[in-house]
């Protein structure tokens, strides 16, 4: 079978759309026709370097799509089916999948970061030489072959794009602000970056009502938007960012800082903005290989918790239907966040978007590919 598919050949080279042959799903796997698939950094990050991953690859981790076909062992979806694509497959049976942390998967870590599927191989080629799926998903394509437990069947109701964001922006923000950190109501929240995934949090606070909540952002049009979807201060990012938060939480700073950027120096600015005692959730995803200084002896001696969260600690079978239900209910407003849909040939245009601060979200719609 043929798909065409947006990969990256070499670091800092241009994003290129090349006709690939994908294999049929194996056991255990599931053919999807993308409908939506959403623009993030983190494929950026695959582009320039940050983030190692063999190449070529093929881009795209944030998706929806139709299931057109299974493998054997597959019974939870069936060719029709709507569903939300997960980057984080899981096993189901390892040590963290039994605790209901299937991010942190055993058995797909061993694969997931070398492009591969369960079994150590791609399903995507290129000239009979194999092209590599990033997050097990590849999703900026006409159709992928993913692990079935990629699979989250979409509540009726649900636009694609919004499934989309679902599969990864929301889940990472709502999640790190109810399962990473558990937000407790009535709680101040700082949130540093607006993009999808910092307003994202900012949702997931006021679902956890929190109060007051704090976005900050260096573009206006971004604390504009964040303050249109409830936030109560939005404030420009400064050097001195943490005495604006300490400023607006009696001079002690906020009980939850979040960062959602991934830049070490705002991560380090996060310790200083959390109260004594209070938490500080790292949700963006810093470079590889980059350090941040958070010094132990304030850690220790202002009782200050630092917690990583990863794909908001997540269990997609689980919180991909309730996100939905929300949505559907009116409870988590999606909308604002779609800036703009574009075609899989526009990519590069929107990644460009997306760098110069045109956009929090932008969807490539393959609806009629």
């Amino acid at each position: 079978m043929k798909t065409r598919a947006a990969i990256i050949e070499r670091v800092g080279g241009p994003i290129s759309i090349k006709e690939l042959e994908l294999e049929p799903p194996r056991a255990g796997e599931v053919l999807v026709k993308v409908s939506a698939a959403g623009i993030c950094r983190s494929d950026w990050q695959v582009c320039v370097g940050t983030t190692p991953h063999p190449l070529p690859a093929a881009l795209g981790h944030e998706g929806a799509g139709t299931v057109e076909a299974t493998g054997a062992e597959v019974n939870h979806v069936a060719p029709g089916d709507q569903v939300i694509l997960s980057w984080a497959p899981a096993c189901g049976t390892c040590f963290y999948c039994e605790r209901e942390r299937p991010g942190l998967c055993e058995v797909f870590d061993r694969t997931i970061w070398h492009g591969m599927m369960a079994d150590g191989t791609p399903r995507l080629s290129l000239c009979g030489a194999p092209v590599y799926q990033y997050c097990a998903l590849g999703c900026f394509a006409e159709r992928v072959v993913v692990a079935a437990s990629s699979c989250v069947r979409l509540p009726v109701g649900v636009p694609a794009p919004v499934g989309a964001l679902i599969g990864c922006c929301v889940t990472t923000g709502v999640g790190a602000v109810l399962n990473t950190a558990r937000v407790a109501p009535g709680s101040s929240v700082a949130i540093l970056g607006a993009g999808g995934v910092g307003l994202s949090i900012l949702l997931g606070a006021q679902l956890a009502g929190a109060h007051p909540i704090m976005v900050v952002d260096k573009l206006r049009s971004r604390t504009s938007l964040a303050q249109a979807l409830g936030a109560t201060h939005s404030l420009p990012a400064a050097p001195d960012i943490a005495d604006d938060i300490r400023a607006r939480t009696h001079g002690r700073g906020a009980d939850y800082v979040f960062d959602a950027t991934g830049i070490p120096a705002l991560q380090e600015a996060c310790l200083d903005a959390a109260r004594p005692g209070g938490t500080v959730v790292l949700s963006g995803l810093a470079p590889v290989g980059s350090a941040t200084n958070l010094p132990g002896a304030i850690i220790t001696r202002k009782e200050k918790t630092i917690k990583g969260s990863y794909y908001g600690s997540a269990v997609p079978q689980r919180d991909f239907v309730q996100y939905a239900r929300w949505y559907c209910d009116g409870k988590l407003n999606l909308d604002p966040l779609l800036s703009r849909s574009y075609g899989l040939d526009e990519v590069n245009e929107a990644y460009q978007d997306l760098r110069n601060g045109r956009i929090v979200r932008g969807m490539l719609s393959l609806e009629g590919d």
